[in-house]
């Protein structure tokens, strides 16, 4: 079994949440050989100490320049004060919103960045 995709995908690369409830996220160009990681976005609403969310990312093909497909992440945390601990659940789409991988669940935890 191989690493776990939803902690590839979710921890990997640094997400922005802002007000009011929007997230994005945006890779390198030479990220990946296959498919460029066109963007990311997502909402999320907090209640409380928690956040839950969906943030999806579009693909796609370097030859065609055409929509390969999208990845899904829906997730749940709960913020103690600079902690987070959640899970998460990944899944796969093809360009005709075909499910094609997943879903693949995971735990997340994490630490606010915060300045020295």
């Amino acid at each position: 079994m191989g690493p776990d995709p939803v902690s590839i995908a979710a921890l990997a690369r640094s997400r922005r949440f802002c007000a009011p409830g929007a997230s994005w996220q945006a890779n390198p160009d030479a990220g990946d050989a296959k498919t460029s990681d066109s963007d990311g976005k997502g909402v999320w609403v907090g209640k409380g100490n928690s956040v839950r969310g969906k943030w999806v990312e579009i693909t796609a093909d370097r030859q065609t320049h055409k929509l390969s497909g999208f990845g899904e992440l829906r997730y749940a945390l709960t913020v103690k004060g600079d902690r987070l601990t959640g899970t998460a659940s990944f899944r796969q789409y093809d360009e005709s919103h075909v499910l094609v991988d997943g879903p693949f669940a995971s735990t997340l935890s994490g630490t606010r960045v915060t300045l020295p």
